[in-house]
Formats: C-alpha cells, structure tokens, sequence
C-alpha cells in the first residue's frame, strides 16, 4: 500500500468518527428532550390554583388558559371549555361578530394558544348528525354538568354567578351553600 493511499486513510477514519460521535449526541440530545416534554405536564408539576376548573388543565396549556381569560372574561363569564363541544369553540374563535358584539380578531400566535387549550380542554361531538350548538343552553354537555338543576328558560352565563360564587375566578366547582345539600 502506498503512503498517499495510507494518508488517505487516516483521514477518513478521523471524519467517520467525528460522524458517528455527531449522530451519538444528536440522538442522545433528542432523546433527553423527549422525556422532558413527556414528564412536563405531570400531576405534579400543576398549579393547585387552576384546578379549580372542571378539569385539571396541563402545564402546557396554562399560557392558553390565560389569554382565554385574558380575552374573554374582561367582558363576560368566562365559560369553562367542557359546557360546549370543541367545534362550538372553533366557530365562536373564528366569528368576529361575538353574540352581536363586534370583536376585534384575535391574531395568532395568542388565537392559537387559546384554540390550543380549548381544544383540549372541550369535548367533541359524540354524533355526526348532533348540531353544533352555539349557545351553552343548547349544551348537551352543559346540561350533563347540571343533572337535577331547573335551569332558567333564558339561560344568560351572567346567572353563573348565582350557583357558582367563585365565577370570577374561574371557579366553577364551589357552589353556593344551597347546592351542598
């Protein structure tokens, strides 16, 4: 074998190694980054305040849950996502004219954020011929929350209130004394 061809050699072995060491990492790095996103939205690692919610809302999903409230309890009740089902939620996103109010749009990326959370906080339709109801009256889902509750003819979500004390802080699970019976 001739030197240039032994040179030749030497070189490559060097570059296949620093190619396999580069792959190593690579997978090692992402690896690792798997199991961190896996075990971020534990039990653990959620706040005991936004429990107070119909359902635990993951670490993942907090940012979303804010700008949700953020946006939309300045005017109103913020409504838990679990009263309506998910594609309720996409349309009342996307529609500029909010119950009549004109709204100015939410832009992504927060408009994202909070599809995000609605999306995984809210229930999908069971049926495919169910319709789509656009007020939480016409719930299916808001009705199964409330078993043996004479609800008012005109539901208006400002009534929340009246049940639920703790609306303003996104606090649907404590009832007024009446209720605990």
């Amino acid at each position: 074998m001739s030197r240039a061809n032994l040179r030749n050699r030497c070189r490559q072995r060097p570059t296949l190694f620093l190619l396999l060491l580069l792959i190593f990492v690579w997978t090692t790095s992402c690896v690792l980054f798997m199991i961190k996103i896996s075990t971020a939205t534990t039990i653990s690692q959620i706040n005991s305040e936004l429990i107070s919610n119909v359902d635990v809302v993951p670490q993942s999903y907090r940012l979303g849950l804010s700008l949700y409230l953020e946006n939309c309890a300045n005017c109103h009740v913020a409504v838990p996502p679990q009263v309506i089902p998910t594609e309720s939620w996409q349309i009342i996103l996307r529609d500029s004219q909010h119950y009549g109010v004109q709204l100015p749009n939410l832009i992504d990326p927060p408009r994202q954020l909070v599809w995000n959370y609605l999306q995984v906080s809210s229930r999908r339709k069971s049926q495919q011929d169910e319709i789509i109801p656009y007020r939480i009256a016409s719930s299916r889902y808001f009705k199964a929350l409330h078993p043996g509750v004479k609800l008012p003819q005109k539901l208006n979500i400002k009534g929340c209130i009246s049940c639920h004390p703790k609306v303003k802080n996104f606090d649907f699970r404590t009832l007024n004394s009446e209720w605990l019976d």
